[in-house]
């Protein structure tokens, strides 16, 4: 992963709810705010069930909401999910 980017991978659980495993060059200063961009778009794309596994090397928002919902879109039927692509 180069600086400035992110990279997301998804795995489909048993559970309901969504898990995520977070590692960052910025955790301390940014780690929260990374946090609930992942959890926000997630919400978004209704998903639900699944673990976001995400590396970061200081991406923006609009960066983290494009690889989560690639992501998402690869990992998961979006029928299984009643996503459309929002």
């Amino acid at each position: 992963v180069e600086s400035g980017d992110i990279l997301v991978e998804i795995e489909k659980t048993e559970a309901p709810g969504v898990e995520i495993q977070l590692d960052s060059t910025v955790m301390g200063l940014y780690g929260r705010r990374i946090r609930e961009v992942i959890s926000e778009t997630v919400a978004e794309c209704g998903v639900d069930g699944i673990k976001v596994i995400a590396s970061d090397k200081g991406a923006l928002d609009c960066t983290i909401r494009a690889r989560i919902k690639t992501a998402i879109l690869r990992a998961c039927d979006s029928q299984d999910y009643g996503w459309a692509g929002k």
